[in-house]
């Protein structure tokens, strides 16, 4: 396996590029399936969830061909002939589910198994299933697998009960095949299901509202194949803008859309961050004293659950306590503990967390627990006095690209090494 060390206490200065998206490249991937011919998705990370899918893709029957110097994901579907998603690869990353809506839209059946990815929390399937359900289709749930069938989806109005970004995109990209017209009420209005619903349009879907929570669909018989640019990744700029304030540095990042991470900007102005904003690129400087900001997560255009972690411990540094209360997902705690062996002062309670600060953060060993747990971590090491051990990084190349390269580029020092793990047993009788 693979661990970051990091030795703490150095300002990062410079300028460092955003990478594509994870969370939009992985349902453009999969709505490729929903026409017949070559799609081509520019800036495309090189990522381990996105090979996951490219390996997906591949065992039902895609053509899948991924540069990583120009960042160009090809994806070839005139040969898809297997409508199954192996359990073996759906384990591993939750957003394997979005191959659920294309297959069964376009070829009338499904095999699916029930999703994996980061460990923690219920993240329920069953908004993806009842949406399928309401656009007619045959539900059973056989051996851990979701098997759909319909010969041709009908239109519908359905109401998400939450504003749930993986069920719109699933939903959506299954209506838009579907006969007649579907109504999308209290859709998720993330960028990333903006991009996707953009990406349809431009394959030859027929959509209005896009950009808001409602979406109304008139299904077509044919898509066909496009070329798309992929956003930036808001999560990673939010983490670079993170470390940069939290270490005191001078840090600009270019490849930003500004609309996409005002909740973040806003909240480290008042953090008495100083922000300056430029053609898709932002500055952020640290401030010398960091000023303590209670946060509340919720759907965008608010602050991001997906920052949540990073934002726990840059608040360790604070000149004062502060809270966090995700309302997204009341048991992402994972982090916690570990941030714990490094010093911060933390207490949860529900979907709360109350930060004890300032804390004097010292290295130590911890163990990476879910993606953005692991960027936690690795802020907490960047500003803690000593060395810091972060293993199990396996979750953070899910979804940050290079970042122990970025991240020396800018002056930390954070190597990548190997170690293994010993499991002590119990030998006593």
């Amino acid at each position: 396996m693979d661990k970051f060390v990091i030795q703490g206490g150095r300002p990062l200065n410079g300028t460092v590029a955003a990478s594509g998206s994870k969370n939009a490249s992985l349902p453009l991937m999969a709505a490729a399936l929903l026409a017949r011919g070559t799609f081509t998705i520019h800036h495309t990370p090189d990522l381990q969830d996105v090979h996951t899918l490219a390996n997906l893709l591949r065992i039902i029957g895609c053509r899948v061909q991924y540069d990583p110097v120009g960042k160009d994901m090809l994806i070839n579907t005139e040969n898809v002939h297997h409508f199954e998603a192996p359990y073996e690869l759906v384990k591993k990353m939750r957003a394997s589910i979005y191959v659920l809506g294309p297959l069964l839209a376009r070829y009338g059946e499904a095999r699916v198994s029930l999703p994996g990815g980061c460990a923690w929390g219920p993240r329920p399937v069953d908004l993806h299933i009842e949406g399928m359900k309401q656009l007619g289709a045959d539900i059973d749930l056989d051996g851990g697998y979701i098997v759909a069938r319909k010969d041709r989806l009908i239109g519908n109005r359905i109401k998400f009960p939450i504003s749930s970004v993986g069920a719109t995109g699933n939903v959506l990209m299954a209506a838009v095949l579907a006969r007649g017209e579907s109504v999308l009420e209290n859709a998720a209005i993330e960028p990333e299901i903006v991009a996707l619903t953009q990406f349809l349009a431009a394959m030859g879907a027929k959509i209005d509202g896009i950009g808001t929570r409602k979406l109304t669909v008139q299904g077509v018989d044919h898509l066909y194949p496009t070329h798309f640019d992929n956003l930036p990744d808001r999560i990673e700029i939010g983490t670079f803008m993170i470390a940069a304030a939290m270490t005191r540095g001078d840090v600009t990042i270019t490849n930003v859309i500004h609309e996409q991470i005002e909740a973040i900007s806003e909240h480290l102005i008042r953090a008495g961050c100083t922000i300056e904003k430029g053609d898709r690129r932002i500055r952020v400087k640290g401030p010398e004293t960091i000023s303590p900001v209670n946060v509340i997560t919720d759907v965008f255009p608010g602050f991001p659950t997906d920052m949540q972690a990073q934002w726990i411990a840059f608040m360790t540094q604070a000149s004062g306590p502060s809270s966090i209360v995700d309302q997204i997902y009341f048991d992402r705690w994972k982090h916690v503990p570990e941030l714990e062996r490094l010093n911060a002062k933390l207490r949860t309670d529900g979907n709360m967390c109350k930060i004890d600060a300032p804390a004097t953060l010292k290295g130590a060993q911890v163990m990476s627990t879910d993606l953005r747990a692991s960027a936690s971590l690795i802020l907490a090491g960047l500003a803690a006095k000593g060395t810091t051990e972060v293993l199990r990084v396996y979750h953070l190349d899910r979804g940050y690209e290079k970042l122990e390269l970025k991240l020396a580029s800018l002056g930390a020092e954070i190597t990548r090494e190997k170690y293994e793990e010993f499991v002590k047993l119990d030998t006593e009788e």
